[in-house]
């Protein structure tokens, strides 16, 4: 069965999805790093503190060298995220701490702190879903991910 669509809408489904799939990432990151950067953090210090706590997604809780970090992150970090930097501020505020072979480990300050600042994410998620109910958002990524299928891309 075929949907008629109006003049509107068929309008849109003949735009690019490359070109809206690229301006909602932007949106979407600008938006969650400035709610982060307002509570006094950043999106990779949050990262840093998930990839290096057993709780989180530490492999082992070992610990991990910023290149290992980088290795591990790679598919999301920005052009502009600066893991050695952020790593610094960490150890300033006793988050982490650093080994004599340069490996990074979450403090139990840090622990504290990952705890508390995963408890922003439902907020900011809710924002972001605002006017967008489940369903709609759940077809949106099926579409998503048949379009990545499409393409030869891995969902």
């Amino acid at each position: 069965m075929t949907r008629t669509i109006s003049t509107e809408d068929a309008a849109l489904a003949a735009q690019p999805a490359a070109y809206w799939t690229g301006a909602a990432y932007e949106a979407l990151i600008a938006f969650t790093r400035a709610r982060q950067a307002e509570l006094g953090y950043t999106q990779p210090q949050f990262w840093l503190l998930r990839n290096l706590s057993v709780h989180d997604l530490a492999p082992d809780g070992h610990g991990r060298t910023v290149p290992e970090l980088d290795r591990a992150m790679a598919a999301y970090l920005r052009p502009e995220d600066d893991l050695t930097a952020e790593a610094e501020v960490l150890l300033e505020r006793g988050w982490l701490d650093r080994d004599g072979e340069g490996r990074l480990r979450i403090t139990e300050a840090g622990e504290a702190a990952r705890v508390d600042l995963k408890r922003n994410a439902p907020a900011i998620r809710s924002r972001i879903h605002e006017g967008v109910d489940d369903a709609d958002y759940v077809t949106a990524v099926k579409v998503l991910q048949r379009m990545i299928r499409n393409t030869g891309g891995a969902v």
